[in-house]
């Protein structure tokens, strides 16, 4: 009997679920890696700056931190670099994909392509992106 008692103020808590289905998780998953990624990074700015913010107007799947752990695991899994990490900072910062069109850009809207395709798989797999 006590020890069954023990074994029960010693479990763990039940861990979160690693693939959760977009239909079962509360909140709007969204449309694509992109929008994801843009949202990610206006709340981590909204963290960064001492925002009180509710996080916006609708409910999604997810924290920020989700999707910067799937990225970290694409790096950690040497699908992405430190070069594919930079670019969607520096773009998700500025709320806007560069343009393959623009010369300057070009290599910049090759990465963030890249980034974002992969990501992206994670993200479905997770229920973040419908």
């Amino acid at each position: 009997m006590q020890a069954a008692a023990a074994l029960r103020l010693n479990a763990r808590p039940a861990a979160r679920p690693i693939g959760t289905n977009a239909a079962a998780s509360p909140g709007t998953a969204f449309r694509d890696a992109a929008q994801a990624w843009f949202w990610t990074m206006s709340a981590l700015t909204a963290r960064r700056d001492g925002s009180g913010a509710g996080g916006g107007r609708v409910a999604r799947p997810c924290d920020p931190d989700d999707v910067v752990r799937c990225l970290d695991t694409l790096y950690r899994r040497r699908r992405i670099d430190l070069t594919h990490a930079r670019v969607l900072r520096a773009w998700g910062e500025r709320g806007i994909a560069p343009d393959a069109g623009h010369p300057a850009e070009r290599a910049a809207a090759r990465l963030w392509g890249e980034a974002l395709e992969r990501l992206e798989f994670l993200l479905r797999l997770k229920g973040i992106v419908a």
